[in-house]
């Protein structure tokens, strides 16, 4: 129990909150404490009966426990935790302001698409986000097609295709990834840019911070290429531990919610 609770307070305190919280909602939904129905986007109940608690819901709640939602877990917590330790480290009110410029967006945009539940999508913001700064990382899909991370959000969209899911969720998110990715990255560095989203002080307070960005994360912090198992389920694959211990890490992205 003591090595289980030095491993929980030693991941990123975004990424433990947010995984955390998931991870709550899906038990109460599963203990009967609170329905989905309770939980769902609805604008309409949103605006006139003031339920605003489905603006933050609707980014928590992943399914019934099940193994899409684990592995729905262990995809969101891998690729969060890779982005605070990376590109954010030191800067977890920025990593927050993400979020919210995230879930803004996602909101808006899930109005004309009618979507009930946005943790997928999220996701994808993520993933997206993350292979855009690490553009040199190589990837695998079944061991016959190689290609650099700034394609992973794509091969996930053709899953989702292939499997017969909606394919608004990866959308929604590759699209909201792509605008912050541009925001932040692209235009900022052009001769008359600058930097659109601020952080606000009282984040940097909250989080005790006085560092300067750097989105250039550490060689030794970036992860390993990805591998693909059975029926199209991506499977994360760092090198140093395939070459430690000869096991690999399987990772499957799951399914979005319906």
């Amino acid at each position: 129990m003591n090595a289980l609770r030095q491993f929980y307070m030693e991941i990123p305190v975004v990424t433990r909150a947010y995984t955390t919280v998931c991870v709550l909602t899906t038990l109460a939904v599963h203990l009967d404490l609170v329905s989905p129905l309770q939980l769902y986007f609805n604008p309409t109940l949103i605006v006139r009966k003031f339920q605003v608690w489905r603006l933050a819901t609707t980014f928590l709640y992943f399914g019934t426990i099940g193994i899409s939602f684990f592995f729905n877990m262990v995809f969101t917590y891998r690729y969060c935790r890779m982005l605070e330790d990376g590109s954010f480290r030191g800067r977890s009110s920025d990593f927050v302001m993400m979020f919210i410029f995230g879930g803004v967006l996602m909101t808006f945009f899930g109005i004309f698409v009618n979507l009930l539940f946005l943790g997928q999508a999220f996701t994808l913001m993520l993933v997206y986000v993350w292979s855009r700064r690490n553009p040199l990382v190589p990837m695998n899909f079944f061991g016959v097609l190689n290609f650099q991370a700034p394609y992973l959000p794509w091969v996930l969209l053709c899953c989702s295709m292939i499997l017969g899911n909606t394919v608004w969720v990866d959308i929604i998110g590759m699209g909201v990834g792509h605008i912050y990715y541009v925001l932040e990255d692209v235009y900022p560095q052009l001769s008359n840019g600058y930097r659109l989203i601020k952080t606000p002080y009282f984040l940097k307070r909250l989080f005790n911070e006085h560092i300067e960005r750097n989105y250039q994360a550490a060689a030794e912090d970036r992860p390993g290429g990805f591998l693909w198992g059975d029926e199209g389920q991506p499977l994360l694959n760092p090198p140093d531990q395939e070459q430690e211990g000869g096991e690999r890490l399987a990772q499957p992205a799951a399914a979005p919610p319906q």
